[in-house]
Order: C-alpha cells, then sequence, then structure tokens
C-alpha cells in the first residue's frame, strides 16, 4: 500500500527511525519554513512499512522528549499514530514557527539552523538567518532601510512620473504630498529620527541602483542549440527594475521566430510561443525573487526552450499543481504593488496559472517549474 502523498518541503518519509538526530533537524526545517509532517514507517517511494505494535509508544515518547530537548526555542511537536490496514505510522506535525529561527541547541544558532528546501533539508547560512530573524518581526526584505543610501540617492523625477502614470490614479485615488507618496509606497523608511531608502526605493527609483545592488540585474544570453554554451547574443541588463523588465523583454521578443498569414488586406504575425507566457515570466522573475541574495536574474534562450532563472526560493511550500490552481504567495509586496499600479502586472496572482493556460491553448508542451537549492527555474518550451 501507497501512502497518498509525496515527499516535498512540508513531507518527508522514514522507513524506520534513524539513529542519528535528522528527524530533529528536518523538524528545525519545517518549523522555520512553512510547517509540515514526518511521518516514520513509510519507505522513500511512499510504501507504508509499518512500525511494530511493541515500539510505538515507546517510539513517541522518546521523540517528544527529543525534539523538545534539543531545540531552541524549544519546539513541542504534535506526534501520533495513523493505521493504514493493518499497518501503523508514526506522524510528528509541527506549524510555522513564530519565534525564528529555530536552531539545534548544541550547534547553536551559526551551525544548527536548518531549512527545507523542496524535499532536502539544508543548513541556513548567515543570510537566510537573518532573513528568519526578519519575518520573525514581520518584516520584508523590500521594505528594509538601506542605512548607507540617503533619499538623495532617489530620482525624484522617476518618482513623480510613477504618480501621474500610476494605474490606481485611473480609479481617482489620491495621495497627498510627495512625501506621503514616499511612506505610502514604502519607498523610504525612518529608523531612530533618520530618513533613508528602502531597497524597494533604491530597485525602482534610484539614481544608481547598481552602486547599493550590484546584483540586482538580469542577465539575458541567446545560446546556439539545446545544451550548449555558445552565445549568440546576450545583454547584461542594469538599472532599476523597471528599466530591467522592458529591455529584457524586448530583448527575447527579438530572438524568437514569428510566422505571418493574411487574412483579408490585413497581414497577421504570431509569436511561436505566447508572448503574454514571455511577460508573465519574466514578471514573476523580477518581482518575486530574493533580492536579499546576491545573484543575478538569469534569462536564457535555446532552440527548444526559454529559461528564467531566479535567485531565492518559494516564500511558500508551492509546487506546480498549487500553481496551476492560481495559488500564489508574494515575497516582495513594495515591489509588486508598484508594478501593479503601473500595469505591468495585471492582476495579483494570476502569472504561472496565465502561463500554463496561454500554453494549453495552443497546444504546446507544458510549461515546468523547477524549485532548487536557492533557486526558481521556470521553463518555457519553443516549437
Amino acid at each position: 500500500m501507497k501512502y497518498p502523498g509525496q515527499e516535498s518541503s512540508i513531507l518527508e518519509f522514514k522507513r524506520e527511525l534513524p539513529e542519528n538526530n535528522q528527524i530533529v533537524k528536518t523538524i528545525i526545517g519545517f518549523c522555520n519554513q512553512h510547517g509540515g509532517k514526518l511521518i516514520v514507517g513509510i519507505d522513500d517511494d511512499g510504501t507504508i512499512v509499518g512500525i511494530p505494535e511493541e515500539k510505538l509508544q515507546a517510539v513517541q515518547e522518546y521523540l517528544d522528549q527529543l525534539i523538545y530537548d534539543s531545540t531552541t526555542p524549544p519546539i513541542i511537536p504534535k506526534v501520533y499514530t495513523q493505521r493504514f490496514g493493518e499497518q501503523a505510522v508514526l506522524i510528528v506535525e509541527v506549524s510555522e514557527g513564530m519565534n525564528k529561527p529555530y536552531f539545534k541547541t548544541s550547534e547553536q544558532l551559526s551551525k544548527g539552523t536548518y531549512i527545507r528546501l523542496g524535499r532536502s533539508t539544508l543548513r541556513a547560512g548567515a543570510t537566510i538567518i537573518e532573513e528568519l530573524q526578519w519575518h520573525s518581526r514581520g518584516l520584508e526584505y523590500d521594505m528594509m532601510p538601506v542605512h548607507r543610501a540617503s533619499p538623495d540617492d532617489l530620482d525624484m523625477i522617476r518618482i513623480k512620473n510613477f504618480l501621474e502614470k500610476r494605474k490606481s490614479s485611473r480609479r481617482g485615488s489620491t495621495i497627498g504630498s510627495i512625501d506621503d507618496a514616499l511612506n505610502a509606497y514604502h519607498l523610504v523608511a525612518k529608523e531612530h529620527g533618520k530618513e533613508y531608502p528602502t531597497v524597494c526605493g533604491l530597485l525602482l527609483f534610484g539614481k544608481n541602483p547598481d552602486h547599493f545592488f550590484s546584483e540586482a540585474r538580469i542577465m539575458a544570453t541567446h545560446f546556439f542549440g539545446t545544451e550548449g554554451r555558445e552565445a549568440i547574443a546576450s545583454i547584461n541588463c542594469t538599472g532599476t527594475l523597471i528599466e530591467q523588465y522592458y529591455t529584457v523583454y524586448d530583448f527575447i521578443l527579438s530572438r524568437l521566430h514569428r510566422s505571418f498569414s493574411i487574412k483579408g488586406p490585413t497581414r497577421i504575425e504570431k509569436l511561436e510561443i505566447p508572448e503574454v507566457a514571455i511577460r508573465e515570466a519574466l514578471i514573476n522573475a523580477i518581482v518575486h525573487r530574493n533580492y536579499h541574495h546576491p545573484a543575478p536574474t538569469k534569462v536564457a534562450i535555446y532552440q527548444d526552450r526559454i529559461e528564467f532563472f531566479s535567485p531565492g526560493e518559494f516564500p511558500s511550500p508551492l509546487n506546480t499543481k498549487n500553481l496551476t490552481m492560481g495559488l500564489t504567495y508574494i515575497r516582495n509586496h513594495a515591489i509588486c504593488k508598484i508594478f501593479f499600479e503601473l500595469g505591468i502586472i495585471e492582476t495579483m496572482g494570476s502569472g504561472f496559472l496565465t502561463i500554463f493556460k496561454e500554453y494549453e491553448t495552443m497546444h504546446l508542451k507544458t510549461p515546468i517549474v523547477v524549485e532548487g537549492e536557492n533557486f526558481i527555474k521556470c521553463i518555457l518550451p519553443r516549437e
């Protein structure tokens, strides 16, 4: 008999109780991410092998005590049994923690903090630990102040142009002074009586965002063939995120094939893959990436596909099924809001759903979304 589920960022199987403390690391990873279940008595392929009846009570008590004694802040799991026919398994379940980061007491914070990435439990580095600390305080990276910058590093002309063009202004919404707008859109933040530009402010409206975020750029390359690394054309796109979006979008379209047909007096032009899917994949790579990771966004065009490589992981336990259902979680709320009010994003949360639907309409191969170790890759097949 198979368990009705597959291993993921929120579910892990163990055939039997490990002799080391791997279970503690996994539970810590769940608490630092989105919660999850660890089930003892199931093989890696999902086959239910069960736990002997005479061991169930002892194992349950052992895990309760082990997890509580080995973690800081202490984690109190929910440990219970579930039966499948003649077999019984032990389930260790925890919710997402409210006091992140959680770590293994014996290894301390710097070495004992773990997170879940896909089906793996990995030791968190200093950058991830810092993010977990922000999350526990209800903070988001794109709204954080940049202390080595000043409000003079913001381009006020760009900001005023945005306020004039923003989508919400067409619905009659108004914001008072420029200072009100800077605060309303989280372009500046005050700390200890002093005002600083935020990450969002510099990335979207900075005079020189590359000076503060050298890796917040997009490298787009058109490669020869399907696997080679021989570049046909390439651009290294810097500047504000809005400038990068339009530049890279035009570059991608210029490298793709088009077909033409005549309908009456009009010539109809058709791109080889849905243009809206390209737009949505590029927008997702820009607005949902983790800008705390010092790595560029990458776009690779091959003969049979386009790959959008975005640093960071999903800000939630997403999978392809969730994406096709239209579920979404926003990482950079301030950045997303401005892209939405500029009309670049049409509807919040519709990106991946639109991609899959457009490909289905054109009877093309299904796009693939992959979550790796500190990266998300969206692959759009080409004809």
